[in-house]
Order: C-alpha cells, then sequence, then structure tokens
C-alpha cells in the first residue's frame, strides 16, 4: 500500500468515490476520511469530470449527504472549462452541448450563449437530452470556424444503476463530423490536477488522487506526475490490472494508512 503520511492533500473523484447518482445520491464514504484529512492539517479538493452541474449544485448534494465540504474545495470540469474557453477567447459566443449546470458556469464567466449560425465555441458536456439536430448544428458550426473545446473525453461516468456514456462518444462523434479536433480541459488531462495543487499549495510529492476510473483518475494523475489509488465502487472492478498505486475496497478505507 502507498505510504499516505507525508500525503499533504488528497484530491477525491465524486462519482464512484463520494457518492452514487446524481438526483438521488447515496453516500459511498468519505466522512470520516475528511474528518481525519482536517484533524491532520491536510487537505482535500473534489476534483470531478461533472460536466451537468454548477459547483453550488455539487456542494448542495454533498453536504445533503453529510459530506464535511466547502465551495473552494471543489473543482468541477464544468467550471474549469469556463474558466478555460474565457481565458483563451475573451467574451466569446458559444453553442452548448450540454445542460444547463454547465450554461450557467459558461455564463458567470462572461461568455454568451447563441443558438444561430455562428458561434466562436462549441462547448461540449454530458448532454442526456441530447438530440440529432443538435449534434448536427455542432458540427455544422466546427466546420465552419468554430472551436471545439469539451469538458473531458471520458467514456463513462458511475451513474445510480451503474457505468453510463459520458462526454466521450457525444466528443467523438463531432469531431469525426467535423474533422477537426477539440481541446479537452477535464481527466486525464493534467489542467485540473495542476489547478488543484496551485490552489492548495501543495506539490506533486505531495498529492495524491483517488478515483474509480483507469483512463480518467489513474492516467490523469500520470499525466500531472502524482500517485494515485482506485476504488472497487465505482466504475473500475478490480478485473484488469492498473497503475494505481493501490487499489481498496472503499474510500474510507484510506482510514487505516493515513
Amino acid at each position: 500500500m502507498i505510504d499516505l503520511s507525508r500525503k499533504r492533500l488528497f484530491l477525491f473523484d465524486l462519482d464512484g468515490v463520494l457518492l452514487k447518482g446524481k438526483e438521488s445520491p447515496v453516500r459511498l464514504g468519505g466522512a470520516t476520511v475528511i474528518e481525519r484529512i482536517r484533524s491532520k492539517g491536510k487537505k482535500l479538493i473534489i476534483v470531478t469530470n461533472n460536466s451537468t452541474d454548477t459547483v453550488e449544485t455539487v456542494l448542495e448534494r454533498l453536504r445533503s449527504q453529510g459530506l464535511d465540504v466547502g465551495e473552494g474545495e471543489i473543482l468541477t470540469s464544468a467550471r474549469v472549462t469556463a474558466e478555460y474557453v474565457a481565458k483563451k477567447y475573451g467574451k466569446a459566443t458559444y453553442f452548448l452541448v450540454g445542460e444547463e449546470g454547465f450554461s450557467k458556469e459558461l455564463e458567470r464567466a462572461g461568455l454568451r450563449r447563441v443558438f444561430g449560425d455562428k458561434a466562436d465555441v462549441v462547448a461540449i458536456g454530458l448532454d442526456r437530452k441530447l438530440t440529432y439536430a443538435k449534434l448536427d448544428k455542432a458540427v455544422q458550426l466546427a466546420r465552419g470556424g468554430a472551436h471545439i473545446v469539451a469538458n473531458h473525453s471520458a467514456r463513462l461516468y458511475m451513474y445510480k444503476r451503474g457505468p453510463a456514456i459520458a462526454v466521450g462518444p457525444i466528443l467523438k462523434a463531432i469531431e469525426y463530423g467535423a474533422e477537426k479536433k477539440a481541446f479537452t480541459v477535464g481527466k486525464p488531462q493534467p489542467l485540473m490536477f495542476l489547478t488543484a495543487m496551485e490552489k492548495a499549495g501543495c506539490s506533486k510529492r505531495e498529492t495524491v488522487m483517488v478515483g474509480d476510473q483507469e483512463d480518467t483518475d489513474v492516467e490523469g494523475a500520470m499525466n500531472a506526475g502524482i500517485d494515485s489509488i482506485l476504488v472497487l465502487t465505482g466504475v473500475f472492478d478490480g478485473s484488469t490490472n492498473t497503475k494505481a498505486k493501490a487499489v481498496i475496497s472503499n474510500v474510507d478505507e484510506l482510514l487505516q494508512y493515513m
């Protein structure tokens, strides 16, 4: 097992690690782990590829399940993507393939949503009401010059009934139709990890990522140069090899090694 005594920053994925399900969440664990982290003067940040909610909605969901987390301890791919687009393209216009939580984060960053034949950016997140017309519109705008920016490229996320398709399949369809590659912000890209470490003032050696997916959490941690641990309460079921430093049954098992 990895030695956690020298870790000062614990990064946690959300779905499949702390909670399962969006509308009717079920807590998987984490309350006692958070208490222990705080008691030892260490830091934690939720680093989630959640592209459907605002930070405030995620905070409310966590607190409703008895998880003592502050707003400043949450990084969502929706928030980080919105900040990236605003920094990269200024007060740009965007066509949304996604849900209202993502749109609110984009608007909060000073961006303007459009529905017509021109947009600076096609912004892609999870869209559980995706239609052919919306998909086709995104492709046409991208072919006409709009940049494609996606929350992330993950294939799956942990839904209440089990693994469900995430942003990746939607992104692939738009890239294929537009014959253009997107810039992706969330895990497994390193941006969110690096943002979290900068925010906490901790080094790579002092940081560990706790997640439930090999191709987002573990690969993302490796891309950012940090250690990772997988739990068995989400997408990863232990049937395949992993590059994580350790595999545990539940997030609360971390208590044995802190």
